[in-house]
């Protein structure tokens, strides 16, 4: 995982509010601002972690940009931040959470926090099964001896166990913050 900070797009057509929520943000992520839906599609890229995005905006709704996001395949979080009260509408829509304004410094801290965890889960945990995957095979295809002598596999083996540590912390933290389940709604479908 980098060390550089999440990248986080904030998108809101109150360029006051976009702004204040940048400078909240700004202190632990690295964020960028679009005040209209287009801008905010022109700066979308695969570094993007987390965006927060207003439903109601002039010309192109949030709507209308997170469908783009999810089109364009962006993998990242998307947190509707909005003074539009959620209604049945939200249920076909592929956000991954939701705030109603106004919102609070550490109501929106927290939120993109948890929006980064469960990123970094989902990536840390594929990882885990792959090498896990990679070492069952191997272990129905070898005999024992084989395995004991393979450098390899000793090393997959000491891999794998790194990988369970970090998954299992962040299903710690997962669990601190009642956001487990999302986190394996993140997971693709195999």
């Amino acid at each position: 995982m980098s060390d550089d900070p999440p990248e986080v797009l904030v998108v809101d057509d109150e360029s006051r509010l976009a702004d204040l929520f940048a400078a909240w943000l700004g202190s632990e992520w690295s964020v960028d601002t679009a005040y209209d839906g287009e801008t905010a599609l022109d700066k979308m890229a695969d570094s993007v972690e987390v965006v927060l995005l207003d439903r109601r905006m002039p010309g192109l709704s949030g709507d209308e940009v997170l469908e783009r996001i999810r089109e364009q395949g962006y993998d990242c979080r998307v947190i509707m931040v909005t003074a539009v009260d959620p209604d049945f509408d939200i249920i076909e829509m592929g956000f991954d959470d939701y705030l109603v304004k106004p919102v609070s410094k550490d109501d929106l801290l927290d939120i993109a926090d948890r929006m980064v965890t469960r990123s970094e889960y989902a990536e840390v945990t594929q990882r885990y099964y792959a090498l896990s995957s990679k070492k069952a095979l191997l272990e129905s295809e070898k005999s024992e001896r084989e395995l004991a002598d393979s450098e390899e596999y000793q090393e997959l083996c000491e891999r794998a166990e790194e990988l369970e540590s970090e998954v299992d912390e962040t299903t710690a933290e997962l669990s601190d913050h009642d956001d487990f389940v999302g986190a394996f709604q993140d997971l693709p479908d195999e």
